[in-house]
């Protein structure tokens, strides 16, 4: 009588682990996706000012709620994935023409140049200098659909390509991009200023390229000459602070940070 009893009892048995396995998954989903993270506007630290009131008043984008897409919007992680690896649906291809430097070590520094393919509002010659983020270039996808975009409200842009970054230009001086150098970065804003000698920058860094762009334009007060303001978008702040953040497993960050030492030992081992 006990072991049918016994016996009875394990398809219940069974049946909880499922659910608890079922459960287990749809919290990790939950988690994953960040489905239970509320939307709001976002927080703007900012001095209050001229220039800052016009901002507002002209990009009212950045007070509004963002509403990101349903189910897999809310995680960064599956954007990430999504736009770094697959790209947009229709992305676009804007054409430029290689620009080729020679510094004094020997180095050859390119650049894309992009024409405008309109009038600037303001019916003036207007130049986006933009220096991409790590080991980045100007055929990455979110730079191809940036400098469309700014192509199609009348800027002229110039795009770094990190030096060592591009797989098909070899190095000819021993060294590459480093997190300081703005040597190469420079050469492209002198030869945009000497070729048009009309035009006003906009100075534009993404990542990496933010600390770059900003200390350039705070080594020379010549640096700042025409330059009409700067973008830093994404920009770390900190590389020592930064390190021991992606030291942690929490949100994936140690993850994060083996892909990206395994891109940069891609391209220090492909130039040896």
């Amino acid at each position: 009588m006990s072991a049918i009893l016994e016996t009875s009892e394990l398809p219940a048995v069974f049946d909880g682990v499922k659910l608890a396995a079922v459960a287990a998954v749809l919290y990790v989903i939950v988690r994953c996706l960040n489905l239970k993270s509320p939307t709001a506007p976002p927080e703007l630290v900012y001095q209050d000012s001229a220039l800052a009131r016009f901002l507002l008043k002209s990009c009212p984008l950045l007070t509004k709620e963002y509403i990101p897409p349903l189910i897999w919007g809310k995680s960064g992680h599956i954007q990430t994935a999504l736009y770094g690896k697959m790209g947009r649906v229709r992305s676009p291809h804007p054409y430029g023409l290689r620009k080729y430097l020679t510094m004094p070590d020997g180095a050859t520094a390119t650049f894309d140049l992009f024409e405008p393919r309109s009038e600037h509002c303001t019916g003036e010659d207007v130049t986006m200098v933009i220096c991409p983020g790590i080991a980045n270039h100007s055929e990455k996808q979110y730079i191809r659909t940036f400098v469309d975009y700014a192509q199609k409200n009348g800027y002229r842009c110039a795009v770094l390509n990190h030096l060592g970054a591009l797989p098909n230009i070899e190095l000819t001086s021993p060294r590459m991009f480093t997190y300081g150098c703005t040597w190469e970065f420079g050469a492209m804003v002198n030869y945009i200023k000497k070729t048009y000698p009309q035009t006003q920058l906009v100075v534009v860094g993404f990542s990496l390229g933010g600390n770059i762009v900003c200390k350039y334009l705070g080594e020379s007060q010549a640096n700042q000459e025409r330059v009409l303001c700067c973008v830093s978008v994404c920009q770390g702040y900190s590389a020592l602070r930064a390190q021991e953040t992606f030291m942690q497993w929490d949100h994936c960050r140690r993850f994060y940070n083996f892909l990206m030492a395994d891109n940069m030992k891609k391209i220090i081992l492909s130039h040896r």
